[in-house]
C-alpha cells in the first residue's frame, strides 16, 4: 500500500484524526487593541450580497472585511520591521506550511500568574522529558487562553497598566528565533507576544525576533489539550495575500489515535 493510501485509510478509519485547532471568525471575535496614536485593526465584518431574493434567486454571498491578524492568524515574516525584507504571506513555501508540532502545556503556571513567561529553562525542562523540539517544526504554547476566547475584555485582559496576557520573555524569543530548530510558534493568545511586551526591551521580542529570523507565527489557536505533546503534524492554510504581511488561517493538527 502506498503512503498516502495508507494515509487515506487511516484518516476514513478514524486512527488519524483531524483537529481543529482554528477559533470561529465572526464579528465578536475577539482583536488586539493598540494605544492611540496607533492604527487600528478591523474586526470582522460580513456584508450580504444576495440570499436567494431578487439579488440573487438561486445563491447565498457575501463580501467580507477584516484585518489580516484578526482571529487565528498567519504572522510572515514582513508583519514586523526587521523582517521588512522577508517574505510576504503569498511567498512564505508550501512546504512550511505542513510540519511536526511540539505541544508545551504551561496552563497551571498561566492560572496562578497571567503575566507568566516562558524561558529557555522550561522548554529544556520539557525537552529533558519529551525529546528535543522538532526540526522544521512548530512550538506550540498551550496557557489555556483559549478559554477566554468568547469576550474581548477577559481574552485581552487589560487594567490601566496594559493586558494581561501570557507570553515568551526576550531571552527565550531570541534562543527560538536564532537557535532553536523550530520555523514557528503558536500560541493562545491574540498575539505571539506577552500582554506586557510594549515594555520589554526589546519591545514584542516574539515579533521583533522571529519575523526578523524569517521564521513564522500563529495566534489565537484553540484546543491544544487535545494534542498529545509530540507526534501531532500541523498544517497551517492562511490565504497566499500579495504583499500581505498575514492572513487568518485554518489551523489544523493530524493525530494518531490508538
Amino acid at each position: 500500500m502506498s503512503l498516502l493510501s495508507s494515509f487515506a485509510e487511516a484518516l476514513a478509519s478514524g486512527s488519524l484524526e483531524v483537529v481543529d485547532l482554528t477559533a470561529p471568525l465572526s464579528s465578536t471575535t475577539p482583536v488586539i487593541q493598540l494605544p492611540p496614536p496607533f492604527a487600528q485593526t478591523a474586526r470582522f465584518e460580513l456584508e450580504e450580497l444576495s440570499r436567494y431574493d431578487d439579488r440573487g434567486p438561486a445563491w447565498y454571498w457575501n463580501n467580507f472585511r477584516t484585518g489580516e491578524h484578526t482571529g487565528t492568524h498567519f504572522d510572515a515574516p514582513n508583519h514586523w520591521v526587521t523582517g521588512r525584507d522577508g517574505d510576504d504571506v503569498a511567498s512564505v513555501p508550501v512546504r512550511r506550511l505542513v510540519g511536526p508540532a511540539a505541544v508545551l502545556d504551561f496552563s497551571d503556571r498561566v492560572a496562578q500568574d497571567p503575566d507568566f513567561l516562558l524561558e529557555v529553562e522550561h522548554v529544556r525542562e520539557w525537552e529533558a522529558a519529551h525529546g528535543p523540539l522538532p526540526e522544521g517544526g512548530w512550538l506550540l504554547y498551550r496557557t489555556g487562553w483559549d478559554t477566554r476566547a468568547f469576550s474581548q475584555e477577559d481574552f485581552l485582559n487589560a487594567d490601566e497598566s496594559g493586558p494581561h496576557t501570557p507570553g515568551i520573555s526576550p531571552g527565550c524569543a531570541r534562543w527560538l528565533a536564532e537557535e532553536a530548530p523550530v520555523i514557528g510558534l503558536g500560541v493562545e493568545t491574540v498575539g505571539t507576544d506577552a500582554g506586557a511586551a510594549h515594555s520589554f526591551d526589546p519591545p514584542f521580542p516574539c515579533h521583533a525576533a522571529l519575523m526578523g529570523s524569517g521564521k513564522y507565527g500563529l495566534t489565537q489557536l484553540q484546543n491544544l489539550d487535545r494534542l498529545p505533546p509530540t507526534g501531532a503534524l500541523l498544517v497551517a492554510a492562511p490565504l497566499p495575500i500579495v504583499s500581505g504581511s498575514g492572513s487568518p488561517a485554518r489551523v489544523l493538527a493530524l493525530v494518531e489515535r490508538g
